[in-house]
């Protein structure tokens, strides 16, 4: 009954808090329905295009979920469920919900452009690329975690082709590559063809269900290293061309199996309790000090996603403020969509009290496949037909959102590369002049960070994960300070944003700065290996670039009250 009261608990404070919180927050800011968006204003048929808001918002969920809500609350774990649980409620909230739904507004009222430009706008030139090359950096680790993730879930040992008896990760390969067949094939119907939503929509499930009983039968076999190669050449495809022939329609029917996930999860817990198939062992507390370090500032590090994640404003500006068609609509994309993640981030720490002792003793490869077990537990034994095949399934959408997040992260990276070399007035690479033109072409920032990502990605989870996480929320905090100092340019109440800012700021910036003494004292003794010279490089540069803008953050919140006084 533990985890019913859990889940309970959890759908009701974040209702409240969606009900209650963002409502004000949007009164606050003065959404206005009658204003035109960037996606209308300036659409061009690939990237600024207005998307239906349950396309968006299936876009928008799919991105911002990818592995990290699953990931992060059961490896926080280990700290006992209540302090995930706190963290998952009040961080959505109050932190992550309210910098996806700043985030949004800000790049709506500045034509749908990035942090980075919002900051110019606040906080001048310098701060704007000081930003840039911060959040390329972030978005760096973004795609060597995810690369890892993925290649690790598809890989197989046996040669290369089709498998007539898949193993698991082989189900979940074919699955996926069909998937994003299938995604293509209904971008083109309805985009082109002029097919309804609606009927297409019935048509996408169907479509999914039939590429889950192919895969289920009929696997695709290949290496790790294989698979960081095509996942490389995937996302630089996929970041390149236009919105509405892969990522709307691969994000939105995904969107489907995230829904479909946590209404089977939410299933599971009732049937498992009423059962007594299966009971929550998780400890509430188990002490401030555990192997992945102090709860602060750990806990807030590694539940990233599902609390508070700065890869979120990425998204928000970069990809979905390009796609609203209307302003009542950002509340229920961008806040509601944290809401979601947070109720799946619990979802996950459930799931694992289901298999928590198998967990421990190191039974699952990782939190994924924990989460798959956790869950298909809750309706039958390990190794039964019904076992199995929720396992696959589960699996699978981890995978799909995994990839949804790795294509969605390299085409904001390309749009912050470009930024990096353009002048105020100029809009895309055609209007640069000399090297400038050709650094800031598209081909040129995507071949940069897949390149780099990839081959980051080829090292192992742990020595990536808790980096990403530190610069994750890092970046979390420079995206609160941004949007906190502009809307007191605009003359707008920005205090909701002062506890959030600061307190991501200082978790963050110690995470960095304790990973930094960490690694020092490693090459000192003279026990480092390349991927700690590639934590360390990391930490430090983020540290001292964050640093800076803090600096220029202080000083432009200054300015802001002497003018207010004067």
């Amino acid at each position: 009954m533990t985890a019913i009261l859990i889940i309970v608990a959890a759908i009701v404070l974040l209702l409240i808090g969606y009900v209650g919180y963002g409502s004000w927050l949007a009164k606050q800011w003065g959404i206005d329905p009658k204003k035109s968006t960037p996606a209308v204003e300036m659409e061009d048929g690939v990237d600024y295009v207005a998307a239906k808001p349950a396309v968006l918002m299936g876009h928008h969920f799919s991105s911002i979920a990818g592995a990290g809500p699953i990931n992060g609350p059961i490896q926080a774990a280990v700290f006992g469920w209540v302090p995930v649980f706190l963290w998952c409620i009040i961080g959505g909230i109050f932190f992550g919900g309210l910098q996806d739904f700043g985030s949004l507004f800000a790049s709506l009222r500045h034509k749908g452009k990035s942090v980075g430009e919002i900051i110019r706008d606040s906080m001048g030139k310098r701060a704007q690329k000081l930003f840039t090359i911060f959040a390329l950096l972030v978005l760096i680790l973004v795609i060597a975690s995810f690369v890892n993730v993925v290649a690790g879930t598809f890989m197989s040992d046996g040669g290369f082709g089709v498998s007539t008896s898949p193993t698991g990760n082989q189900t979940t390969a074919m699955i996926s590559l069909l998937f994003i067949v299938l995604a293509v094939i209904y971008g083109y119907i309805t985009n082109r063809m002029g097919v309804g939503t609606l009927p297409a929509t019935i048509g996408g499930i169907i479509g999914i269900v039939a590429i889950v009983l192919i895969g289920l039968n009929c696997g695709f076999v290949m290496s790790r290293i294989a698979w960081i190669v095509a996942i490389g050449i995937y996302i630089a495809v996929a970041s390149l061309v236009p919105v509405w022939i892969l990522l709307q329609p691969r994000d939105y029917l995904s969107s489907f199996l995230l829904y479909g996930m946590m209404a089977l999860a939410l299933v599971g817990i009732f049937v498992s309790a009423f059962a007594g198939r299966s009971t929550f062992n998780i400890p509430a507390f188990t002490g401030w000090s555990t192997p992945i370090g102090t709860l602060f500032p750990a806990l807030f590090i590694t539940v990233a996603c599902g609390a508070c994640s700065g890869f979120h404003s990425l998204i928000a500006t970069g990809t979905s403020s390009k796609q609203l068609d209307n302003e009542k609509h950002a509340k229920p994309i961008a806040y509601g969509s944290m809401l979601i993640e947070s109720a799946l981030g619990i979802v996950a720490l459930i799931a694992l009290g289901m298999v928590y002792e198998k967990y421990t003793s190191g039974a699952f490869g990782g939190p994924p496949a924990a989460f798959a077990a956790g869950v298909a537990t809750m309706f039958s034994d390990e190794g039964s037909h019904t076992y199995n095949t929720i396992y696959a399934l589960l699996t699978l959408a981890v995978s799909v959102f995994a990839l949804t997040s790795l294509d969605t992260g390299t085409r904001l990276g390309r749009f912050l590369f470009s930024e990096l070399f353009l002048k105020e007035n100029e809009k895309s690479w055609k209007d640069a002049t000399g090297a400038r033109r050709f650094l800031a072409h598209p081909m040129v920032g995507t071949t940069f960070l897949v390149v780099i990502g990839c081959i980051l990605g080829g090292l192992s989870l742990s020595q990536i994960w808790g980096l990403f996480g530190a610069a994750n929320q890092l970046l979390a905090g420079i995206a609160l300070m941004a949007v906190c100092a502009w809307l007191g340019q605009a003359g707008k109440n920005n205090k909701m944003f002062y506890v959030p800012m600061v307190f991501m700021l200082a978790a963050t910036l110690s995470s960095l700065l304790i990973t930094v003494r960490k690694k020092l004292v490693m090459i000192c003794d003279g026990e480092a290996l390349w991927g700690d010279w590639f934590q360390l490089f990391f930490a430090a540069a983020m540290a001292i670039l964050a640093i800076f803008l803090v600096v220029e953050g202080i000083q432009t919140f200054k300015k802001q009250k002497s003018l207010k006084k004067a």
